[in-house]
């Protein structure tokens, strides 16, 4: 399917020919020397911060990029009404008790957000979504799981459409165990994990299509992480590694895991330094990307590395609950290499301090981190000092002192029940902050009810020339095989040739609490690359070798150069 922007291929004319032409007489084949993405080179300004709106009624706690570009955005359902409303007539009131109080609440905790167009679209949910986790299936569709209270065994389900009919759909089968801050992490069988929860040491699968998908499983490893009191190993960070088995972090510790034969592989070394790192204390984590280009151990698996950046110290949480104690979050960040015979955790120190920090995988490979608080943990009114500037951290620079960035700062302090995405056009979606019990305008940190984007420096007038717009993708519907070869086509007005281009496939995360489920970046094996013309190219490609380093479903793929990603169009992976 083809997609063709006038406008843009317009403006790539015009930067064309106010560049020096000397720059295109260069080889084609100077491209492929080194295929991984580079870290932006173009000039570094800081990014740019931009409100989109100041109220859209709902705290956005949870979010999701859907495949048709819209971003189902929702609260919690339980602690009186939001600031949003439905259409006259079309009210949807539920009751419920809040402190021997009965509540009638009329009015919607989730949203539907049309990126293009800007609009919003109130939606009906019914269970308590409080703290609950999600992932998107094969078919495109959000499984969303746990809750509090009426939620706290719902298993709920959101399958995008193009008009206005889709809602959500509360269905009658239940989780089997009680899951309350529990994650979420999509299978290479399509088959989703929702792992833990408050006081629930095990895990289970969705759908319940057979005997074995419909039993729940004790796991050890989550009791033996709860401390007490502060716990400090709910949300429990989860990826899928290429070799099938799942990487499992909760407080400090963390093992690789074989969920089919229900067996603990390897426990990895603790991470040191006294951090605690799992809600409530509430750092974040990143599967770094996955690279194919000349990074193979013969199986078709490429190096594995894991980071994990801020957290709390040991005991903050108590301080801060009960003392009101605001104890120096962590600086510290642990990157570690599992594929190796012997891995430990290599120490990085932040610019800044952060707990409930957001970080999420860039186009270009790089992470940003943002949001968040400089003392305290997650918890009502457990943080103070809001971390206003986010932090670029360079994935592919050899010098770790010169792998952290500080970027352009917002004006709006994102703590506790805030959350953030990526969007197709490379913008970072941000939005929530809720650190009260229900809505409060009056408080030192206000329910935050707006939404804004953030533009990374690579989306700088500056870099405009080097941005690579993708034309067309030669697959039937855009559907990407494994191990297949097919091919991209997409326009570029400069190119350096000192640099390469790639091609990678990222998935939608779901977002909630400092933690971005399913989070995932393949970074494809590239066979040639050719130029039709002036600004015209076509790069061939291979589709990921295996489930396991790209599970079945929907991804945006990016074409980078110079460390500059294209606007991403949607393909299916099967």
């Amino acid at each position: 399917m083809a997609f063709k922007n006038h406008a843009v291929l317009s403006t790539i004319c015009f930067y064309a020919f106010t560049t020096l032409f000397s720059l295109f007489i260069a080889s084609p084949d100077s491209f492929l020397n080194g295929m991984s993405p580079q870290s932006t080179v173009v000039p570094y300004d800081g990014g740019q911060w931009v409100l989109l709106h100041q109220s859209i009624g709902v705290s956005a706690m949870h979010m999701q990029l859907l495949r048709n570009n819209k971003v189902i955005l929702f609260d919690r359902t339980d602690m009186g009404p939001s600031n949003a409303s439905y259409p006259q007539g079309a009210e949807q009131c539920r009751n419920y008790t809040v402190r021997n109080r009965i509540i009638i609440d009329c009015t919607p905790h989730s949203l539907l957000y049309d990126v293009a167009a800007d609009t919003f679209r109130p939606l009906v949910v019914n269970s308590d979504t409080w703290c609950s986790s999600g992932a998107v299936d094969p078919n495109g569709t959000l499984v969303q799981t746990g809750g509090y209270g009426s939620g706290i065994q719902a298993i709920r389900t959101f399958s995008p459409c193009d008009d206005d009919t889709c809602g959500w759909n509360e269905l009658e089968v239940r989780l089997l165990a009680q899951r309350w801050y529990a994650t979420n992490q999509i299978l290479p069988d399509g088959r989703v994990i929702v792992f833990g929860g408050r006081r629930a040491f095990s895990y289970e699968f969705f759908p319940k299509s057979d005997d074995k998908s419909s039993k729940r499983y004790y796991m050890s490893f989550l009791r033996e992480t709860t401390d007490p009191y502060e716990e400090n190993n709910l949300y429990p960070f989860l990826h899928l590694l290429p070799d099938g088995n799942l990487f499992i972090f909760a407080n400090n510790r963390s093992i690789l895991f074989d969920y089919n034969n229900r067996l603990v592989v390897k426990e990895f070394p603790a991470m040191p330094g006294g951090v605690k790192r799992s809600y409530p204390s509430t750092g974040s984590s990143v599967l770094l990307p996955l690279k194919m280009n000349g990074n193979l151990d013969g199986s078709g698996r490429p190096e594995v590395e894991v980071l994990i950046c801020g957290g709390s110290f040991a005991g903050a949480y108590n301080r801060s609950n009960l003392d009101r104690v605001y104890i120096g979050a962590s600086n510290s960040c642990g990157r570690i290499k599992l594929m190796d015979p012997d891995p430990k955790w290599v120490m990085e120190e932040m610019p800044l301090p952060r707990v409930m920090g957001d970080m999420l995988l860039l186009p270009n490979g790089d992470v940003i981190i943002l949001n968040g608080a400089a003392n305290g943990t997650a918890g009502w009114e457990d943080a103070i000092n809001p971390v206003l500037t986010p932090l670029l951290y360079k994935t592919y620079e050899s010098d770790p002192q010169r792998r952290f960035m500080r970027l352009n700062p917002t004006t709006i302090p994102r703590m506790y029940h805030s959350s953030a995405l990526l969007l197709p056009d490379g913008r970072i979606l941000v939005g929530g902050s809720n650190p009260h019990e229900m809505y409060n305008f009056r408080r030192a940190f206000p329910t935050e009810l707006s939404l804004e984007s953030y533009l990374p420096p690579y989306l700088s007038p500056t870099s405009a020339p080097l941005r690579p717009t993708i034309i067309s993708i030669e697959t039937e519907r855009n559907i990407i095989s494994y191990g297949q070869e097919f091919s991209v086509n997409f326009a570029l007005s400069v190119y350096n040739p000192d640099v390469a281009i790639s091609v990678a496939l990222l998935t939608p995360s779901f977002t909630t609490h400092s933690l971005a489920m399913n989070q995932r970046m393949v970074v494809l094996d590239v066979a040639s690359l050719r130029r039709l013309s002036v600004f015209d190219y076509k790069i061939t490609t291979r589709g990921p070798p295996m489930t396991t380093v790209a599970p079945p479903g929907y991804y945006l793929i990016f074409i980078i150069h110079a460390g500059v990603p294209s606007q991403a169009l949607w393909v299916k992976v099967q």
